[in-house]
């Protein structure tokens, strides 16, 4: 089969490679129609090559149709449509049970002290290959993915498994009710899709990015935008809402923020040293940038509450404490329970009114073919890309 592989720092090629096979009696295989290029995979276009291998197939947006299953997955057969989440998880252990299906007990990476296997996500989340590929092996498919029974576009479905759960819980863990102000920090595709959930439920949101092209497209859905490269964000937050803060803040950029050279370029060393010495440098070293929250940490109001979406790495990233507990903030975060959300979040996908604008949600349709060049563009935010999706 096709698939889009790991070659090294800003190398990444769509090549030949076994297609997968059935492993255990709980796996499935599905023909990949759609799969998203999400942000998070720039950590392993860029910073996280430690932990990668050549030849690692990437990607964990993914949907498609049941070609193959095991012997235990009785509630999927061949032909049936499915979405994916993007982590790996039973269902039924003690985390799954409490709805934390990123930190299921049977998929634990307990080499690495992490949580749940992630597909096409590097050793520290279990080097499952991933779905920027014609085919993937799902394990736990009697658990994960989604049975779809429309026939309505897989646009309407694909972020399903990733960009709609994962904007949804950092709604959920903001605290943010009706009325209440949200600061967004990132309008890429999380932060976007965020403000349009916020702005269904009667939420003011103000949003800042340095992009021109995601602030145009905010400020398009309601949004209050506020530009990064434009002053002082905080004093802006500040004027909006009379000098208290935002009620809650969503970070949704996490460690690719800009600001800080110094943990930007530390990331740049790390990712080339020899992956011996570059892996407990990663895992134990302060390598985030951390722009976003502590910008998020001095806009939101006393007594508010941040909510991190944007992926953090670091071990020992210094935080501003004193300032932490004197405003009693309460802060949430964490990769996204897919799981957890999928029977609030499936009615919105299926709403004839497409009240997400799901299906006009992506600014580039793409073969997978030409992954390799999204890569790069979305990188660069060329072309105006925000949201990139693929057709194998």
């Amino acid at each position: 089969m096709r698939a889009l592989t790991w070659h090294g720092r800003r190398d990444v090629r769509v090549e030949d490679v076994p297609d997968p096979t059935i492993q255990a009696p709980t796996d499935a295989i599905i023909e990949v129609t759609t799969t998203g290029l999400c942000g998070s995979d720039l950590h392993l276009y860029e910073t996280l090559g430690p932990f990668l291998h050549p030849g690692d197939v990437l990607g964990h947006e993914s949907m498609g149709v049941v070609v193959e299953k095991g012997s235990d997955v009785p509630d999927l057969e061949v032909g049936d449509r499915v979405v994916v989440p993007f982590q790996i998880s039973c269902g039924s252990c003690f985390m799954c049970d409490r709805g934390l299906h990123t930190q299921c007990e049977t998929t634990q990476v307990r080499e690495h002290g992490m949580g749940a296997q992630l597909f096409g996500y590097t050793d520290l989340y279990g080097s499952v290959p991933g779905g920027q590929a014609q085919y993937l092996r799902v394990p736990h498919a009697d658990f994960g993915p989604l049975k779809i029974e429309s026939d309505r576009p897989d646009e309407r479905f694909v972020y399903l498994s990733d960009v709609v759960p994962t904007a949804w819980q950092g709604l959920e863990y903001s605290g943010a009710q009706p009325g209440d102000t949200l600061l967004i920090l990132g309008l890429g595709p999380i932060g976007e899709m965020a403000a349009r959930l916020a702005i269904l439920r009667g939420i003011r949101v103000v949003g800042v990015d340095l992009v021109q092209a995601r602030l145009t497209r905010s400020a398009s859905l309601g949004v209050e935008t506020i530009d990064l490269g434009a002053g002082d964000t905080v004093a802006h937050v500040l004027d909006l809402t009379d000098g208290r803060g935002a009620d809650a803040v969503i970070d949704a950029v996490g460690m690719e923020a800009h600001g800080n050279p110094v943990a930007g370029a530390a990331q740049r060393i790390a990712g080339m040293l020899p992956d011996a010495l570059a892996q407990p440098l990663m895992k134990t070293a302060s390598v985030d940038r951390l722009a976003a929250f502590t910008t998020a940490i001095e806009a939101v109001r006393r007594g508010g509450t941040i909510s991190l979406s944007g992926v953090y790495a670091g071990a020992a990233d210094p935080l501003p404490m004193q300032t932490i507990f004197d405003k009693q903030l309460t802060l949430r975060m964490g990769q996204a329970n897919v799981r957890r959300w999928l029977p609030d979040l499936l009615p919105l996908a299926l709403d004839d009114d497409d009240p997400l604008g799901l299906e006009s949600f992506a600014t580039h349709r793409l073969p997978l073919e030409d992954a390799a060049a999204a890569y790069a563009m979305f990188q660069a935010k060329d072309d105006d890309a925000i949201k990139v999706v693929f057709t194998p």
